[in-house]
């Protein structure tokens, strides 16, 4: 029997190994989902409080309640080590790992870099290496390929590379890991079939594409798609600033026009894992081309400026109430990257608080899910607990993230001075003088 087909008959009737790397936003629903479909799933992550608390069955992200998983953990389906040596065993590895941007806005391969070259060390004949995080066209070949051929492997004989993009989208109710189609591109069509083997175990719908590298741009062209739309209606927002008009009611009523159109909803700026970051792979590879990619360098550069603009209007919002903003008492009202999330990265809420405290005001925030924020390298700050008292102090509340859990109507009937950046759903009746984005 070929070694290709070993692996399928082990996938088939779920005898196969599974390793996930990095049990994050992407990792840790994809290995309970593996879980799930019946395999034995090991997780491996620098973390030694996140393994811990994984190993006792306690979830730290939202979308995976303890419940869901403790009974994984408890019948030996799921566990998870710091040492990357205990991969050993496993027949496929899922590598989700960050790939952040540098603050040249260069990508920052070396997450990805450290956890293929470990996976290289413990990578035996049979094995499936599956890249999921967000990268430029062209790394699965150029960074992994590579470093399993100079071990002595034949990729598509004896060992077998894919890429398939993760699709997270946190606090999501409708969709999740399992029914949210699966792109896959291996880098030989063995390769392909055996990864698709795999996704199809936890996955309804799986979709194969040529390649590693047609895969790796499906996913920036979602995340650019999003990220130039935001942009446009985020400049739509100023100018309708600018003629008097409300941006909102303009969204409202395109949106009645059943072809064509899609809404997308102005902000504070972008915020979360993908959708600030990934597009600047592809501006980036493009670079090396002698090619500009100017909807991205474009929309990039609208979204950043969101922050000062909410800042200028609690400014100006203030300046009406007769305050200044050096002094003012400013309340925010939520900094999550989007609602109902406990994740902060690239939030806009924390550019705005900054921001906010250069120009002299005295900035407090409240957030049900985030207990502290880093500002600095080296300066956190924690949040304050919601009460009316709270409210009431405020010269000003910015509400940038609206969490379900908060009561809006509490909110403009305790405030002088309310600045939403959302469009938050409440009555536009209350105590608060109101000013959106």
């Amino acid at each position: 029997m070929s070694i290709k087909q070993t692996l399928l008959d082990r996938l088939n009737n779920r005898t196969a190994r599974i390793g996930v790397v990095g049990m994050g936003y992407v990792g840790l629903p994809l290995a309970v989902e593996f879980a799930e479909a019946g395999f034995s799933v090991i997780g491996v992550d620098v973390s030694a409080a996140k393994v811990d608390s994984l190993n006792r069955g306690e979830s730290y992200i939202l979308d995976i309640p303890s419940q869901r998983l403790k009974p994984l953990v408890e019948s030996g389906r799921l566990c998870a080590s710091t040492d990357y040596g205990d991969l050993r065993q496993v027949d496929t590895v899922s590598i989700c790992v960050p790939t952040p941007l540098r603050k040249t806005k260069d990508p920052d391969m070396s997450y990805v870099i450290e956890a293929t070259e470990a996976v290289a060390e413990i990578c035996h004949e049979g094995m499936l290496v599956a890249l999921e995080s967000t990268t430029y066209p062209g790394t699965t070949e150029e960074i992994i390929v590579p470093r399993l051929v100079n071990n002595g492997f034949r990729v598509g004989e004896n060992v077998f590379v894919a890429f398939s993009p993760e699709r997270v989208d946190p606090s999501n109710p409708h969709y999740g890991v399992r029914n949210t189609p699966k792109v896959v591109g291996g880098v030989t069509p063995h390769c392909t079939d055996v990864a698709v083997a795999l996704y199809r175990t936890a996955v309804d719908e799986v979709i194969p594409v040529s390649s590693p590298t047609a895969a790796e741009m499906v996913k920036l062209l979602e995340n650019t798609f999003r990220a130039v739309n935001i942009g446009l209606v985020n400049e739509m927002a100023v100018m309708c600033d600018k003629l008097g008009i409300d941006v909102w009611e303009v969204i409202r009523g395109a949106s009645s026009k059943p072809f064509g159109f899609m809404p997308f909803y102005p902000g504070p700026g972008l915020g979360g894992h993908c959708i600030p970051i990934d597009p600047h792979y592809l501006s980036w590879k493009l670079k090396a081309l002698n090619y500009n990619a100017r909807f991205i360098e474009l929309a990039s550069e609208i979204n950043t400026s969101m922050p000062v603009y909410v800042v200028n209007k609690v400014m100006l919002a203030l300046n009406d109430d007769g305050k200044a903003v050096r002094g003012a008492r400013v309340v925010v009202l939520g900094v999550a990257y989007k609602r109902d999330v406990n994740d902060v990265r690239e939030s806009p809420a924390l550019d705005v608080i900054s921001l906010l405290r250069e120009r002299g005001a005295q900035v407090v925030y409240h957030d049900p899910y985030i207990e502290q924020i880093r500002l600095e390298e080296d300066q956190m700050m924690r949040g304050v607990e919601y009460s009316s008292e709270l409210l009431e102090s405020a010269d000003c509340v910015v509400i940038v993230t609206d969490h379900s859990l908060y009561d809006w109507q509490h909110v403009v009937d305790h405030t002088r001075l309310v600045v939403d950046t959302r469009h938050a759903t409440y009555p536009r009746q209350g105590r608060a003088r109101v000013v959106s984005l």
